[in-house]
């Protein structure tokens, strides 16, 4: 184990030499004050003068006693010259780079290292490239257009005719294949047509690049649709459509959804702590309260000691009032007796 060096008066570390002990401490360790040899003076405390990782007052080196130390090392396109005065927002130093271009440029410390700064923008921006008479989906470069917001911009003809300005960058990748048609297909006539319960009757205009149709559904009701909804099928009625499957699929009956009472006891709302379909603990009574609902009416099932008790309340109530009902719609309704039916006359 390597022992640790002794700090004390006289002790010379580089250009410095300890001449004196302060009364301040910074984080438990003794503050010293050094002489260069230059004259100057520097206060370090031992921690530091173990480590000897400061040699002067800064006089011959350009890193601050503190500072990381980056000056010839390479980042990217960029190699670290020194260190400025300046600080970035989050409190880094500012540090001053040669780029392989030539270019010199500036980057905070955190970003160098972490990898986010590797050019002095030369990286990010390719230089302007002829593209001249070359052809990029439906659009063919006519002429160099000139620099906008750091991306060169070429003038083109789209197949359909239109002239589109584009970015070098975004023709090369094939993110822009044409002047906007194609993402966009033209207005067509699809007057008097009908998709699914809609009939289109009147075009209702242009807006956000996307062309609307004034329709009019089999219910009655009229809505306006975009017209590539209509005819990918996204969109087939004024909303009734939706309405109308879900009331099917729900079964509803004189307000009450036979889906519903089919799903008794396989699902518990969100608000339940009791573990059980329509029993809850009564503070007031500190009891175990049992209750059922039935079209659009709360029934009170009354309370009991033990929850087992409110839980057998709770399911003779569903078998008289839900088992019913259910029977009542199977026989003329659906044509065919409730399962548990079947198996209750079998077991007579």
């Amino acid at each position: 184990m390597t022992e640790r060096k002794k700090i004390g008066v006289g002790y010379r570390l580089g250009a410095l030499t300890v001449i004196e002990e302060t009364d301040r401490r910074k984080n438990g360790y003794m503050v010293w004050s050094c002489l260069c040899d230059c004259g100057g003076r520097i206060e370090l405390d031992t921690r530091t003068l173990q480590r000897g990782t400061v040699t002067d007052c800064g006089c011959r080196s350009r890193v601050r006693p503190g500072q990381r130390d980056l000056t010839g090392q390479k980042f990217g396109r960029l190699t670290a010259l020194r260190p400025t005065d300046q600080r970035s927002a989050k409190g880094d130093t500012i540090w001053l780079c040669r780029c392989d271009c030539g270019k010199e440029a500036a980057a905070p410390l955190s970003q160098l290292t972490q990898g986010y700064k590797k050019s002095c923008g030369c990286l990010a921006r390719p230089p302007r490239k002829d593209l001249t008479g070359k052809r990029f989906g439906r659009l063919t470069v006519l002429d160099y257009w000139g620099k906008k917001a750091g991306m060169h911009r070429w003038e083109c003809r789209c197949d359909c005719g239109k002239i589109a300005i584009a970015g070098q960058t975004l023709l090369q990748s094939g993110k822009t294949k044409s002047c906007g048609c194609l993402g966009h297909p033209p207005v067509q006539d699809i007057l008097g047509q009908q998709f699914g319960e809609l009939t289109a009757v009147e075009y209702a205009g242009k807006k956000d690049r996307q062309y609307y149709w004034r329709c009019r559904c089999s219910c009655g009701k009229e809505a306006v649709v975009r017209q590539s909804y209509l005819l990918s099928g996204k969109t087939k009625s004024c909303g009734c459509l939706q309405a109308r499957i879900v009331t099917e699929n729900m079964k509803f009956v004189d307000g009450t959804s036979v889906t519903m009472l089919e799903r008794t006891g396989q699902r518990l709302s969100r608000s339940n702590s009791s573990g059980y379909n329509g029993v809850y603990f009564n503070r007031r009574a500190q009891k175990w309260a049992a209750q059922i609902g039935f079209k659009g009416k709360t029934y009170y099932l009354g309370c009991y000691q033990q929850i087992e008790e409110a839980v057998e309340a709770r399911k003779k109530a569903e078998e008289r009032i839900y088992g019913e009902f259910l029977d009542w719609y199977y026989e003329y309704h659906a044509g065919k007796p409730r399962a548990s039916s079947q198996r209750q006359e079998q077991s007579r």
